[in-house]
């Protein structure tokens, strides 16, 4: 008899992904409008598109630094300046395989067994995962949800940091939640974690897709070259890569080396080819503004739908792309999503999937056109009266 196979039993027990658990047996369920996962339904720019079959029939087939190409290092450190007035050199730019990549790398560099990382919840899940995924403990400091939507409590957060504490992670602008940390609460958090020696770090993922502002305020506006602050960014979401897998890190250049050894047994680093289409993205502001606006129509239509549906609670939200609302007398999310899947043919995430936090939420990611947006609306009304 062949003994079981030997697992570390921190892989053995990961949850894995309740929207996956929605989703892996409706996929391609004829007809279905799946707004579960957080991608628009538009592709990346032409000019993107272009630069990468370009590189390909130019040669960059082959391995690069770890830390990424020196060109698309000084791409996103001009961006960065021209996007926020903050000076940061290119040697304090980690080039990642993704943004989840960013936040893994990240996790790897500062957590031992026995560390803490503090979280304001609830929070895209693979964050917190990670964490614990390299025995470290998560501490959840719950977001409160009032009328003018959700909002933090800098005092729990920081009475939740203690002396194995190693960094606030902010996800700001929110998935699921749409939240937008004010410029006052980032000082605050970069000037604890300055004055207590614990990194602060920023996953500014949505950055760009923010409106009632013109840009995301973010950890980096405040921080200084040294301060102990790692923002985590990705091509993802501002420029419609999500399967491009291409992101970056910005961090204290005292880090930067051992980052990219990180790299190096994580990934070796980022397609090649990817990295060069990576630096066209960066100049493509009229291809960030389009689809802004397109999303800032979508969220006026789902907010006005779904705030007319009887058990729908929800707040307008002030960024992202998502609407996370709260559904009266449903106990269950991942049942409710499945339901919607069934009856509706519509593909939702479970708010469960961002934490205990989430339960009684569903996530609708309104990236998409507002006819298909419109329809999708239409068939869920019925569940939600």
């Amino acid at each position: 008899m062949i003994p079981p196979l030997a697992l570390r039993e921190k892989s053995k027990n990961l949850l894995g992904s309740l929207i996956r658990e929605v989703s892996k047996d409706a996929m391609e369920k004829p007809g279905l409008i799946p707004l579960w996962f957080g991608e628009g339904s538009r592709t990346a720019p032409a000019a993107v598109v272009a630069e990468a079959h370009k590189a390909i029939d130019d040669g960059y087939q082959f391995y690069a630094s770890s830390l990424g190409r020196p060109e698309l290092r000084t791409a996103i450190a001009d961006y960065v300046r021209r996007l926020r007035g903050v000076d940061v050199d290119a040697d304090r730019i980690c080039v990642t395989a993704s943004g989840n990549s960013a936040i893994q790398i990240a996790m790897q560099l500062i957590v031992d067994p026995g560390d803490n990382v503090v979280f304001a919840v609830p929070l895209w899940p693979n964050a917190a995962d990670m964490v614990q995924h390299l025995n470290g403990e998560v501490r959840r400091v719950p977001l409160a949800l009032g009328p003018r939507g959700w909002s933090l409590d800098l005092e729990r957060l920081f009475a939740a940091c203690d002396a194995r504490t190693k960094a606030i992670f902010l996800n700001s602008p929110g998935n699921p939640t749409g939240w937008l940390a004010t410029p006052e609460e980032l000082k605050a958090v970069v000037e604890f974690c300055r004055k207590r020696g614990i990194w602060a770090i920023g996953d500014d993922v949505y950055e760009r897709i923010v409106y009632d502002v013109e840009r995301s305020p973010s950890l980096l506006d405040f921080a200084g070259p040294d301060d102990p602050v790692m923002i985590v960014n990705s091509f993802s979401k501002g420029w419609c890569m999500t399967g491009w897998r291409l992101g970056w890190l910005v961090a204290p250049k005292a880090v930067v080396d051992t980052l990219g050894k990180i790299v190096e047994f994580n990934t070796s680093g980022a397609t090649t080819f990817v990295q060069r289409a990576g630096i066209v993205a960066l100049q493509q502001e009229d291809f960030v503004r389009t689809i802004r606006a397109e999303y800032a129509q979508a969220r006026d239509i789902a907010f006005q739908r779904l705030s007319a549906m009887g058990r729908v609670r929800l707040t307008r939200p002030q960024a992202a792309f998502y609407a996370f609302f709260a559904v009266d007398g449903m106990s269950d999310s991942v049942a409710m999503c499945k339901k919607f899947v069934r009856e509706a043919n519509v593909g939702l995430a479970p708010g469960r999937a961002f934490g205990p936090e989430g339960e009684g939420f569903v996530r609708l990611c309104f990236a998409t056109d507002p006819a298909r947006l419109s329809e999708a609306l239409d068939r869920i009304e019925p569940l939600l009266r």
